[in-house]
């Protein structure tokens, strides 16, 4: 990096007269920040998107399948909405976007793990269908709107001088002040150009103190548990149903067979449970080869990566590094930041991976535990969001 950025400008909210797109799921984060806008003297106009198609059908299982992102209880959660915009004077609309999703997202999914990768559909899902088919089904809509507004624990910020050695000031992104609740991670794949627009008015509240003003306003959203996947684990074999599972080895690393698996789209890097063998110490899932159909077992130790490689990036307003730089850098949702040296990659004779794009090698202070292709590796400074990566592969 020529030219490092250390300051930069937290951008106002929408102001009383500013009309506000609010994204609206019915949960208790996107429900207050409808009504903390409408309180404030916004024309806030609510919109709910629709993934649900009814294609897989319901699960009668006797549990609470509602709370994932995708599945059935979307048409409750679309009354909840209707419900509170009616009470609250807000106009509301439902766009279909499961077209999108389904190819998106959906698909994505299922061809990441059967290629023996671990995908983030969330971010796929942010990048294409919240922050961008849902987008489009408002344009569609005729609507027209100063801000765009969801219920997500970040911050919009703009550098105060140019960033990787240019002149630009893109929109970026910053970590919440809630740092249990930052979910960053999962918005690095959007444009500098769309967020020039979009705001998180949650940006600067703790999520107990939603959840006591969700209270105190009697919203209904605030006795809803959280989604915690995009798919409840109920429909996760209905979604791989498409195709049948090719059963192959579990070997350990002197390729002894210890067992047989399922498919290997039912395996992720460091899992241990479930496994089916039957080995006298524990044993982790180290690397899924899906060219050889088998999985690979091994003491903890053994998934410890000295650093990775990673392509198709997503940098602040297309401007890609030009040399090398340190940051922190996530490697999954639930990891902490961790020191590392970012690095071009030239592939080196042998290496016929077909990257996307630029790869660039990351490179830690210290070695990291399951590092898995097909997350994203996303990088941080000053709590400031620098860019964001899928991961190809760990290098032992």
């Amino acid at each position: 990096m020529n030219r490092e950025v250390t300051e930069y400008d937290v951008l106002n909210l929408p102001e009383k007269g500013d009309t506000v797109v609010v994204g609206m799921s019915g949960g208790v984060d996107s429900t207050l920040t409808a009504l903390m806008l409408k309180e404030k003297g916004c024309r806030v106009i609510g919109v709910t998107m629709s993934l649900w198609d009814g294609t897989i059908p319901e699960i009668k299982t006797g549990k609470n399948v509602k709370e994932a992102c995708y599945g059935p209880g979307e048409e409750e959660n679309i009354d909840e909405c209707k419900r509170f915009c009616a009470e609250h004077g807000i106009e509301y609309h439902v766009v279909k976007v499961q077209d999108a999703y389904k190819e998106k997202v959906l698909e994505y999914f299922k061809s990441e793990y059967r290629s023996g990768r671990t995908p983030n559909p969330c971010i796929q899902c942010n990048r294409h269908i919240k922050f961008g088919a849902l987008l489009d089904g408002i344009e569609n809509l005729g609507i027209e709107y100063d801000y765009f507004c969801t219920g997500h624990y970040a911050k919009i910020v703009r550098p105060k001088n140019g960033i990787f050695g240019t002149d630009k000031k893109p929109c970026m992104i910053a970590t919440a002040s809630d740092v249990t609740k930052d979910q960053t991670y999962f918005l690095n794949r959007i444009p500098s150009r769309i967020l020039e627009k979009v705001r998180f008015p949650l940006a600067s509240i703790k999520k107990t103190e939603v959840f006591e003003l969700a209270k105190k306003a009697n919203l209904e959203a605030a006795n809803r548990e959280e989604s915690q996947d995009f798919v409840g684990e109920e429909y996760f074999d209905l979604l791989f149903a498409d195709k049948p599972s090719v059963p192959g080895d579990i070997i350990d690393l002197d390729g002894h067979v210890l067992g047989k698996h399922r498919g290997i789209e039912h395996y992720t890097i460091g899992q241990r449970r479930g496994l089916g063998v039957a080995v006298s110490y524990p044993v982790y899932v180290q690397a899924i080869d899906a060219k050889n159909n088998v999985v690979v077992l091994a003491p903890n130790d053994a998934l410890n990566s000295s650093a990775l490689i990673a392509d198709d990036f997503v940098w602040p307003a297309d401007v890609e590094p030009y040399d090398g730089f340190e940051c922190d850098v996530k490697i999954r949702l639930a990891s902490r930041p961790v020191k590392a040296k970012i690095t071009r990659y030239v592939p080196e004779k042998g290496d016929t991976f077909n990257y996307k794009g630029q790869p660039w090698i990351v490179t830690f202070l210290e070695p990291q535990r399951a590092v898995a292709p097909g997350q994203s590796a996303v990088f941080y400074k000053d709590n400031v969001l620098l860019g964001g990566g899928i991961i190809a592969k760990a290098v032992k």
